[in-house]
């Protein structure tokens, strides 16, 4: 496996880049970011990639869900982040109801974030959104997808529950992912599932960018929410969550120190799993 040489200064990472680095074996980072101070904090530290993620919902609003997230909130802390951001890849969610009405409406939402600074946009869910992918990959919007437990359909899905656990659940979650990178997903997030079925999404689609959280290490790279891996989010955490900051003296150290373990392969823990 490949590592980033830390004494060059690093440059922008872009879609080639990101690409190259999973090629080589090169485990890719992200983290959730909500604000241009943790987002300096986190480029500086070597995160490769920020996640505007609309789990702000529940991180800073506190609302039980991510499903009252709006499309002006997520265009407004997007900004915020890209003002504090210098090299990683800014992804920025698209919120609940911003794009499951049309494509036209998905474009529209995902031109607002693009507007706003983010270099790719990520929405949930498998089956009907390949051809949403399609429709705005080829207006030339680069699209990480996002399977397994999807929070924006956490009441549909009974809760925060593994999913894939069966057969059934498994194939279709591979047609799914397969759909979604045949439909030009050039990244996807895979949450809460059996590492062997995240492991075959990857091998299904060796050219794809696969993220986990919760679905153990055979994946392209890592993501988790900045205040799990802190330890200052109230109530229960997900058993996968490691407290990086017990281990490191100031946020930056723990930041450096979840780089440092993604790349090397000690995180995640392949034994642990769910919430």
């Amino acid at each position: 496996m490949s590592t980033p040489d830390s004494t060059q200064p690093r440059k922008a990472l872009n879609l080639h880049r990101l690409r190259e680095m999973q090629s080589q074996g090169e485990k890719i980072t992200m983290l959730t970011s909500y604000d241009a101070t943790f987002a300096r904090l986190a480029d500086e530290a070597g995160v490769d990639c920020l996640l505007v993620g609309d789990s702000l919902g529940m991180v800073v609003q506190g609302e039980s869900s991510t499903v009252p997230v709006t499309m002006e909130q997520m265009v407004y802390h997007t900004r915020c982040v890209v003002k504090g951001n210098r090299t990683a890849w800014v992804v920025g969610d698209l919120p609940f109801g911003s794009y499951q009405e049309s494509r036209e409406q998905a474009l529209r939402s995902s031109v607002a974030l693009m507007q706003a600074g983010a270099h790719m946009v990520k929405l949930e869910g498998g089956g009907w959104t390949a051809e949403t992918v399609h429709f705005l990959t080829e207006r030339g919007i680069p699209v990480c997808a996002h399977l397994g437990l999807t929070p924006q359909s956490v009441h549909a899905l009974g809760g925060y529950r593994i999913q894939g656990r069966d057969q059934a659940g498994a194939e279709t979650m591979r047609r799914h992912a397969h759909e979604l990178a045949q439909a030009g997903a050039t990244m996807m997030v895979l949450e809460l599932m059996p590492s062997a079925v995240a492991a075959q999404v990857q091998s299904d689609n060796p050219g794809l960018i696969t993220i986990g959280i919760g679905a153990g290490a055979s994946t392209s790279g890592q993501v988790l929410v900045l205040h799990d891996m802190l330890h200052v989010t109230r109530g229960k955490l997900p058993r996968f969550v490691r407290n990086f900051m017990m281990e490191g003296g100031s946020i930056e150290d723990a930041i450096r120190r979840y780089v440092a373990a993604v790349k090397d392969g000690s995180f995640p823990d392949e034994t642990i799993h769910g919430y």
